[in-house]
């Protein structure tokens, strides 16, 4: 039974005939509304013809990260009375709930642009929703470049929403042809601002690194806000590593502490975004600052740090800094803290420092390694991307420096056409260069040995696995944890998408002796390895679908 109490109290109900009108009229549109107004959830669904009795259609709603994702397609379920898998499902990497039935799909941007590689036309989808686009993220970017070019030679009946809390609507408008832009208000409560900056000077962050010191004196601001104020407390921190380190100095706090970011176990996640009798402390990434309803949050500690892509030469891969939040995130973070209430928002750091600030974060395609973006555009057939519609043009420096480690892995031909190498590795969701070595490694020494080292290489590992990639490859195999969980269906992952590119390997390797193909596998054996010489562990987590471009995008 459709809970029609519940859509009505969305307050985006009263943009949803505006944003109808403009996508009859134009075929594209940008909503802009703020977090909690409902444009994930009802939108989709009035557009799908799921509620308000307009025509049935297909829509796929394109979602950075795979928890916001997951939790958008339970909301919109829950709405409706329905199971998820029903009329509403969710793809991600790695798990597909989606029925016969279903008329939204919500996909991470990884899935719809790997999606759109194998089905240009995308077939049988009527509207696609680009949400939380004022991220920026280069998948995110790519997709709303390929949509583009997918309405304008292919389909031009297919519609287009550029969907955010806070964007640039006029750039996202030009880009879209002129797209009408829709504005919904929102139901915010006042938000106060404490500033409570660390006692003595901290070390900026450096790379990953992050002062222990700023660590300790977030807890202890933690702790001062659970002794000040009611309500659950939400504390942004950059990454998983800074998110364990505050959660181990809460000890003895009279509130339930809850560590949530996308690598999180499902049951955590479901935790923070479910009402509790009980006090919480919730600590997350910027997951939290924009695609999730965290429910019962009064109080926002918000360390100013985020994770933003950078190319680390020394491994010819993307890897993730710590850098000051933009003023823009600073927004976002403190609104969480008047969702429902009145609400306060302790800074760790001074006033006249946040003039200072960014006002808005990077796009990645400044800033990201650019391999995996130049892939794709040569397998969209535009080498260069110069014919792709995007807000922010590549830099020339980033693109030649993509195609020559596409020409070593031998993606690309002398013309930057992808060859039939190169098609295989874009379907693997990975970097180029792991893709390379994903390919060599099947071929050579099974195609399960292979797959499991290179999810070691693009699945980082906790701190407790250590550095050494044999003794880490060892515990997984034998682990019970959720990272073990999360590797193995990772493994299974780049198995199967070796299967459906075509490339045929060995299943051995499953043993956890140190045989031969084993020691040849992890680079140990006197024959030179087949797989990359890199240090252990991708990027850190940044919230679900990490911004570094060795995340992946999976096929689904």
């Amino acid at each position: 039974m459709i809970r029609q109490a519940d859509l009505d109290a969305l307050p985006v109900r009263e943009a949803v005939p505006a944003l109808v009108s403009a996508l009859d009229g134009h075929g594209t549109a940008v909503l802009c509304a703020p977090p909690g107004t409902g444009k994930t959830t009802l939108v989709p669904l009035v557009l799908a013809g799921l509620v308000g009795g307009g025509p049935r259609r297909r829509v796929v709603v394109a979602e950075p990260r795979r928890i916001a994702a997951r939790a958008a397609a339970r909301r919109m379920a829950w709405l409706l009375g329905e199971a998820v898998g029903d009329s509403v499902g969710f793809t991600v990497r790695g798990e597909r709930v989606v029925g016969r039935d279903t008329a939204v799909e919500v996909v991470t941007t990884g899935v719809l642009l790997q999606r759109l590689q194998r089905d240009q036309e995308l077939a049988g989808v009527d509207v696609v929703v680009l949400d939380e686009c004022h991220e920026r993220h280069l998948d995110a970017d790519t997709v709303a470049a390929f949509l583009l070019d997918v309405r304008e030679t292919l389909r031009p009946e297919l519609r287009l929403v550029a969907a955010s809390a806070t964007t640039d609507a006029a750039g996202w408008s030009r880009l879209l042809g002129d797209a009408p832009v829709v504005e919904a208000a929102g139901v915010s409560y006042p938000v106060g601002t404490v500033w409570a900056p660390p006692a003595r000077p901290v070390r900026p962050p450096h790379g990953m690194r992050v002062d222990p010191a700023q660590l300790a004196h977030v807890a202890s601001v933690v702790r001062r806000a659970l002794e000040e104020r009611s309500g659950d407390v939400l504390c942004f921190l950059p990454g998983v590593g800074e998110i364990a380190r505050v959660a181990g100095q809460l000890g003895g706090v009279d509130a339930e502490v809850l560590q949530v970011h996308g690598r999180a176990p499902a049951a955590v996640q479901d935790a923070a975004l479910t009402a509790s009798a009980h006090r919480r402390v919730i600590l997350a990434t910027a997951v939290a600052e924009s695609s999730l309803t965290v429910p019962g949050v009064r109080v926002v500690v918000d360390s100013g740090l985020a994770r933003e892509p950078r190319v680390d030469h020394a491994r010819g891969l993307g890897a993730l800094a710590t850098v000051r939040a933009s003023r823009a995130a600073g927004r976002q973070r403190a609104g969480r803290a008047g969702r429902e209430a009145p609400g306060v928002v302790y800074r760790c750091w001074t006033e006249a420092e946040d003039g200072r600030l960014p006002a808005f974060p990077s796009p990645e395609i400044r800033i990201a390694d650019l391999a995996q973006f130049a892939l794709q555009a040569a397998c969209w057939g535009d080498p260069d991307a110069s014919g792709l519609a995007l807000l922010d043009a590549p830099p020339a420096g980033a693109m030649a420096a993509a195609r020559e480690v596409l020409s070593a892995v031998g993606a690309v031909d002398a013309a930057g056409r992808p060859t039939p190498r190169g098609l295989r590795m874009a379907r693997l969701g990975l970097h180029p260069r792991l893709a390379r070595a994903l390919l060599d490694g099947a071929a050579a020494l099974g195609a399960r040995r292979a797959a499991e080292v290179v999810a070691l290489l693009s699945e980082e590992p906790p701190r407790e696995y250590g550095d050494d990639l044999a003794a880490a490859w060892r515990r997984a195999r034998r682990g019970g944890d959720a990272y073990a969980a999360r590797w193995r269906a990772e493994s299974g992952r780049l198995l199967r998408a070796l299967g459906s590119a075509g490339v045929q390997g060995g299943a051995a390797g499953a043993a956890d002796g140190p045989s031969g193909a084993d020691a040849a596998a992890r680079g140990s054996s006197p024959t030179p390895p087949l797989l990359p010489q890199l240090p252990l562990g991708g990027p850190p987590e940044t919230g679900g679908e990490p911004p570094a471009p060795s995340r992946g995008s999976a096929p689904d």
